[in-house]
C-alpha cells in the first residue's frame, strides 16, 4: 500500500524537471526497502518490484518535465508488456536505486529498461513496453510522444534481446 501512495505522490506532485534532461538520458530513483515490501520469505515481493518501477517511471517523466505536456494533450502512460529478471534479493532496510532509461521506440510503444542496483551490484532488470493513450482511449504513436518530449523521432536501434522480447510478446509494430 505504501508504494501505491508513493506512486500517487510521484504522479500528482512530481519532482522538479532536470534542466537539459533528454529522453535518452537515464533517470535515477533512490529507495529503501520497507517492511510492507517484504513477502513471507523476508525479501522484496516480486509484485512490489513492479510498483517500485511505476514510481521510477513517474520520476523519469518528471525529470523530463513531461507531466504538464502530457496533461495538456490528454495523454497518459500505460504498460503494454513487461518482463523481469531477478539476480539478487533486496531485503529489509536495503538502500537501492532504480535507473530508468528509454532504449528506443516504434510506432506502437516506447521501450524502457529499469535496473535495480544496490551498492553497484545488479539486483534486477525489468523491460517495459510502454504505450500512451488519449483520454478517449486512442493509442498515441511512439514517435508522437517522443516528439512531444523534444527528441528526434528516429529511434536508436533496440538491443537484440529487447527486439527479440518485443517480437516474442507481440508488442512490436507491424
Amino acid at each position: 500500500m505504501t508504494r501505491q501512495i508513493q506512486l500517487t505522490i510521484a504522479s500528482t506532485l512530481p519532482r522538479k524537471a532536470v534542466p537539459g534532461r533528454g529522453v535518452l538520458d537515464p533517470s535515477v530513483t533512490r529507495m529503501r526497502v520497507r517492511p510492507g515490501d517484504l513477502d513471507f520469505y523476508l525479501h522484496v515481493n516480486n509484485g512490489v518490484y513492479l510498483q517500485m518501477m511505476d514510481v521510477a517511471r513517474s520520476n523519469f517523466l518528471a525529470d523530463l518535465g513531461a507531466f504538464g505536456l502530457l496533461r495538456d494533450k490528454g495523454w497518459y502512460p500505460v504498460v503494454a508488456s513487461s518482463t523481469m529478471k531477478y539476480r539478487r534479493s533486496l531485503q529489509l532496510w536495503d538502500r537501492f536505486e532504480i535507473t530508468t532509461r528509454v532504449l528506443g521506440w516504434d510506432e506502437r510503444v516506447v521501450y524502457l529498461e529499469q535496473v535495480f542496483s544496490r551498492g553497484g551490484d545488479l539486483c534486477a532488470r525489468g523491460l517495459i513496453a510502454g504505450r500512451f493513450l488519449s483520454k478517449a482511449g486512442d493509442r498515441i504513436p511512439g514517435p508522437d510522444v517522443i516528439g512531444l518530449l523534444g527528441a528526434d523521432v528516429t529511434s536508436p536501434e533496440l538491443p537484440a534481446d529487447v527486439r527479440d522480447w518485443a517480437q516474442a510478446v507481440d508488442v512490436a509494430a507491424r
